[in-house]
């Protein structure tokens, strides 16, 4: 099983998504202040759901409906704000991980050498 995220995982194009993190973040937060700013009218939760016979009835059926939408839009936008921060802080610390990682390698290379030409004295 382990084997089968390595490959994924060494297939995933990692400067590609860092270098894109940022701008999923920004694209986010925009789309949040640009949903979340507008105030949303209460919902009836008693309207009926038939057809109403004078266009005041309809056009409050329709106001009520718009207003029931925009709040799925506003709850749908905040996912989407805080699954793109958190993909945010993944990257980064996936990032953080890669050059930890590759620190150890030089350094484990540095100590087998040394290792190596102490022993061949």
């Amino acid at each position: 099983m382990a084997i089968g995220w390595m490959t994924i995982l060494a297939n995933v194009p990692w400067t590609e998504v860092i270098k894109n993190a940022p701008v999923v973040a920004d694209g986010a937060r925009k789309l949040w202040k640009k949903v979340g700013g507008r105030a949303a009218g209460p919902v009836s939760a008693s309207a009926p759901r038939t057809q109403p016979g004078t266009p005041e009835e309809q056009l409050a059926l329709l106001q009520a409906r718009v207003d029931e939408l925009h709040g799925e839009m506003l709850a749908a936008s905040e996912v989407i704000r805080s699954l793109a921060e958190q993909n945010a802080q993944l990257v980064a610390r996936i990032e953080s991980n890669r050059r930890r990682t590759l620190a150890l390698i030089v350094i484990n290379i540095g100590v087998a050498a040394m290792a190596l030409l102490a022993w061949l004295r």
